[in-house]
């Protein structure tokens, strides 16, 4: 404490002595008038003494503020130029207006007043307003690289002041403990069965040894653990560190096995599943096994990679291998049988848009069930104008006719026993009637896309061959397995043929024996060809406007046709999709996109190759999907943005693996 405070303290107990003698005085006079002015007497020089004190205090209290405010005001920018993180002050033009020395040894620079924020912090995040402009949050918290280190940004942006704090031992030790995650994986060798067709023992062996070999040297270079689990598959143990290694990479194992095994008539192919972020063992395990169903549902050679919501996906350059054997067609007719037969009735449901390839589909699960007597109904509504010659054939037929529901029939017609088959597509969302899919206490997904993302989890059976041509041929597989004596009639087996020309384009692409033996049966059972061309007829106005879209094609990257029709021109997604078709005839293409408005008010994109490009990785992105060689996608934007995306992910895709590596 000061001195002259503690003064001012001896001070106030002189006071209480003062006042003590003054009762003193008043009692003496009381006795002796003389004596007691005499006291009077000292008390006022006493007195006097006191007042001169208060003053002396008063003056000295006023130097001693002034002081401590100089002291203050002298340090108080040295505290703040010394403080041991950042403060920017910026202006509403987001440009510096002061900062204290941190931020000037930060930039290495003595003044950045004036500099734009976006100059000092290119990722900085602006303030997100509502519709009023209002801000939703008066503070954000970010991160950024510098250098070598890294700082956490406070910003306040109502006070628009930015706090700067250095946390680059916390980054480092987080990003550590990132990496050193476990990350678990599952090798499997695909189609061994195929690859190894007509090859003895010693042979099967040695081919089965030569991949091993490699895939071992692989796991060696990239530091992954591997053990065999049994002779076509492996189990991966690595970290977080490491799956970006192998991710960076694309998965180079891929292409040296189907390279290396080139000569053979079918080269083998290797599937992936792998899956990180999960703290538990058990569920990481559940996850890479998942991961690996989907890569194989995609048709194999490729890996899925599962990393909490992500869900990426490399390879897929081969198209998938057709099974040798109809085993697995005769085990799924009879559990389809089984689930009929327990159902009060089967109601069968295809795609939003239905082509003639879910029609013909649908019609045949239909026939399947009316074999054994259970009422069967198939969902239509909205009719694509593409399947109009059919049904004005079908309506001919009253059995089939007969079976047509729409959506709202359909659901009324929902209980806790009805079968709900989903044919050409598994993803509910893209369904005629999702809610249908969410109601229905049974679903049988037939399908034979590369499998997406999005997936009917809780099918009760799931058909889906990635090698297919068409959910026709699948169910026209089924058909033959699902009832010892299989009688259809020849407008029945005409549709299902009609289904698998159009998605093979007249058995000119994807297509494999399974495919001609499917359409041999429909064949014999009097499937009409000449017919089915009449269901394909075109329109001569639609033929013209079909041209004047592949007028408006250009070229890019050497070998791709890209068509966007004119604004304000709305075409339905079938003309897209036939305008891609006949691009990819075209000398030196060998991938096309058509974008164009549709009626609905989306912009609808269609995406065809012959097999030298995956279509189907791209629009993936877009958030469409598809097969290796036919994709499509739908995006709620202008033509313009739509184009501009396409254009975006082409170029990374360029970028990353090359489009026509």
């Amino acid at each position: 404490m000061p001195k002259f405070l503690q003064k001012r303290w001896h001070g106030y107990q002189s006071v209480w002595a003062v006042m003590l003698l003054l009762l003193l005085v008043i009692l003496i006079s009381w006795y002796n008038w003389i004596l007691g002015a005499a006291s009077l007497f000292l008390v006022g020089i006493v007195s006097l003494s006191m007042v001169q004190a208060e003053r002396r205090f008063r003056k000295e209290l006023e130097e001693y503020v002034v002081n401590l405010s100089f002291r203050i005001q002298r340090i108080e920018g040295e505290v703040v130029s010394t403080l041991p993180f950042g403060i920017v002050l910026y202006g509403e033009d987001r440009t510096v207006e002061w900062h204290n020395n941190y931020v000037s040894h930060m930039f290495d620079s003595e003044s950045l007043i004036g500099t734009p924020l976006a100059e000092l912090f290119p990722k900085l995040p602006s303030p997100s307003r509502d519709w009023d402009g209002k801000m939703l949050s008066k503070e954000t918290v970010t991160e950024i690289t510098h250098g070598d280190s890294t700082f956490e940004l406070t910003i306040l942006h109502d006070e628009r002041l930015i706090y700067i704090r250095d946390i680059t031992e916390f980054a480092v030790v987080r990003n550590k403990y990132e990496d050193e995650k476990l990350a678990i994986g599952i090798i499997m060798m695909d189609n061994i069965d195929e690859a190894a067709q007509g090859m003895d023992d010693q042979q099967r062996t040695a081919l089965i040894a030569k991949v091993a070999t490699r895939i071992i040297e692989w796991g060696k270079q990239y530091n992954v653990y591997l053990r065999r689990l049994s002779s076509d598959r492996y189990l991966m143990l690595l970290n977080q560190k490491m799956l970006k290694e192998l991710e960076h990479s694309r998965f180079v194992i891929l292409d040296e096995v189907r390279e290396m095994t080139a000569d053979l008539k079918v080269p083998l192919t290797l599937s992936i599943g792998l899956a990180f972020g999960s703290d538990s063992i058990t569920e990481l395990g559940e996850l890479a096994q998942s991961s690996l169903d989907m890569a194989l549902g995609r048709g194999g050679d490729q890996a899925a990679v599962k990393a909490g919501q992500r869900l990426s996906f490399y390879g897929g350059k081969s198209n998938a291998v057709e099974k040798r054997t109809r085993v697995r067609a005769r085990v799924i007719a009879h559990a389809l049988r089984d689930l009929m037969q327990e159902s009060d009735r089967v109601i069968v449901m295809g795609h939003r848009m239905p082509d003639m390839d879910v029609l013909g589909a649908s019609i045949g699960v239909v026939k399947a069930a009316q074999m054994y007597n259970v009422e069967s109904h198939i969902v239509l509504d909205r009719p694509n104008p593409s399947i109009q010659n059919m049904l004005d054939l079908i309506e001919k037929e009253e059995q089939i006719a007969s079976s047509f529901v729409t959506p709202e029939q359909a659901f009324q017609m929902m209980t806790e026993h009805t079968l709900l088959v989903v044919v050409d597509t598994h993803k509910a969302s893209m369904t005629m009637e999702p809610k249908l899919v969410h109601e229905a206490s049974r679903v049988v997904v037939v399908d034979h896309h590369r499998r997406g993302e999005e997936f009917i989890n809780d099918a009760v059976l799931v058909y889906m061959e990635p090698y297919a041509s068409s959910a026709s041929e699948l169910v026209t597989e089924l058909l033959q397995y699902i009832h010892e004596k299989v009688k259809i009639n020849a407008l029945e087996a005409t549709t299902l043929l009609a289904g698998i020309t159009v998605d093979t384009k007249h058995f000119s692409l994807h297509t494999g024996s399974r495919t001609f033996e499917a359409a041999s049966f429909l064949r014999r059972n009097g499937a009409d060809p000449i017919l089915v061309q009449r269901m394909l007829k075109e329109d001569l106005e639609e033929y013209i406007e079909k041209a004047e879209i592949i007028k408006r094609t250009k070229m890019i990257y050497g070998n791709i046709a890209l068509a966007v029709v004119e604004p304000d021109h709305k075409v339905p997604q079938l003309t897209i999709a036939q305008v891609a078709d006949t691009l990819l005839n075209m000398t030196d293409v060998y991938a096309s996109f058509v974008i164009s408005q549709r009626p609905d008010g989306l912009i609808g994109i269609s995406a065809r190759s012959l097999g030298k490009m995956n279509v189907q990785v791209v629009m993936e992105r877009l958030g469409g999907g598809g097969h290796l060689t036919n994709a499509a996608a739908q995006l709620n934007c202008t033509l313009a943005e739509a184009e501009q995306k396409l254009l975006e992910v082409l170029a990374e895709i360029d970028k990353e693996e090359g489009l026509f590596e």
